[in-house]
């Protein structure tokens, strides 16, 4: 008995298409910048974080050093507007050179 759709089954061998959830604009969104740990990371990407969010409290950030010091997470919260804006913003974090992750 062959398994398909109609006995409720789904088939394997086909990938799902699963669309990314929706967000609503505007909202709180959260980021982790991953980089080389250094003095000046921190305020490297709040440089383009203001860039692309201006009301952002700087003073909010959270920077956390990994296990071995090598790198730094530093987390923060902006006011999202668009997809758009999400898109520069992680181009240009990446494009300072600095950056190896946004999550």
């Amino acid at each position: 008995m062959k398994k398909g759709a109609k006995n409720g089954l789904r088939d394997l061998r086909q990938p799902e298409v699963n669309e990314p959830p929706k967000i609503t604009f505007p909202c709180d969104y959260s980021l982790k910048v991953v980089g080389d740990a250094a003095e000046d990371f921190p305020a490297c990407v709040c440089q383009v974080i203001v860039k692309h969010s201006p009301d952002f409290d700087e003073t909010s950030i959270q920077v956390i050093d990994s296990r071995n010091g090598r790198f730094q997470s530093v987390r923060v919260t902006i006011v999202a507007t668009g997809e758009q804006q999400l898109r520069q913003l992680f181009d240009d974090l990446k494009a300072t050179g600095r950056v190896h992750m946004v999550v």
